[in-house]
């Protein structure tokens, strides 16, 4: 998952991103709601969290062009103001939830991964393919019915894997959801991730390269078999 942070408190702001890192979730940072429409306008978010007062374009004209840009991104709006009226006007410009100041960072979590799990409302909160089962609420996943304990980034990787149902992710979709804006786009981290993750997940193999496209998860037959595909290292 990759979450938008719009928050001109920079403490604030480092702490929810170095948080949501432990959890496997990747974040961006804006301190201005300018910033913020840049990185909207170049990059595809599950969420975006919301502070309703940031300088620039306030967090309420923020969430007015996500709604008018219809991407579907939720919104989570952040706020030190706990009266109903407040809340009632930010659902009425479109936030799909709500959360004051202060708050523990692990609501946070529980609220993003709720959101995430209702925007994708066809998909099972714990997620099965091939044998794998990933649970993103206890960051947990099985194979054949044995644990694999995973780094956080080879799990945020996995969750990406597991979300396109069999479909191709690329490399740069990999990196674009699983790090930050931070990440080096010429960077070798998905490669390295994937095959660590490959040894991690054991025989037979079942994440398959397709050179020069992407990376897929197989069928539990298809990766016994091998059916032509790459299933090497890379």
């Amino acid at each position: 998952m990759r979450v938008l942070i719009v928050e001109d408190e920079p403490y604030l702001a480092e702490a929810i991103r170095d948080g949501l890192r432990l959890e496997a979730i990747a974040a961006d940072i804006a301190g201005d709601g300018d910033t913020a429409l840049e990185l909207l306008s170049v990059n595809a978010y599950d969420i975006a969290v919301l502070d309703r007062d940031v300088p620039g374009p306030s967090g309420d004209e923020i969430a007015r062009h996500i709604v008018a840009s219809g991407s579907g991104t939720p919104i989570l709006m952040l706020t030190a103001a706990d009266r109903l009226d407040d809340k009632a006007s930010g659902f009425e410009l479109g936030a799909d939830d709500y959360l004051t100041k202060p708050f523990d960072l692990r609501e946070l979590v529980l609220r993003l991964r709720a959101l995430d799990r209702r925007r994708a409302h066809s998909r099972p909160p714990v997620r099965e393919i091939a044998g794998l089962r990933l649970d993103p609420f206890r960051r947990e996943v099985y194979r054949d019915g044995r644990y694999v304990a995973l780094t956080r980034k080879q799990f945020a990787v996995l969750e990406v894997l597991i979300g396109a149902d069999g479909g191709v992710v690329s490399a740069e979709e990999l990196l674009e959801r699983a790090w930050d804006e931070n990440a080096d786009p010429f960077t070798n981290a998905v490669r390295i991730t994937v095959s660590a993750l490959r040894k991690r997940l054991g025989e037979p193999g079942i994440i398959a390269t397709l050179p020069g496209v992407g990376y897929r998860i197989e069928p539990a037959a298809d990766a016994v078999r091998g059916d032509g595909k790459n299933h090497g290292q890379g």
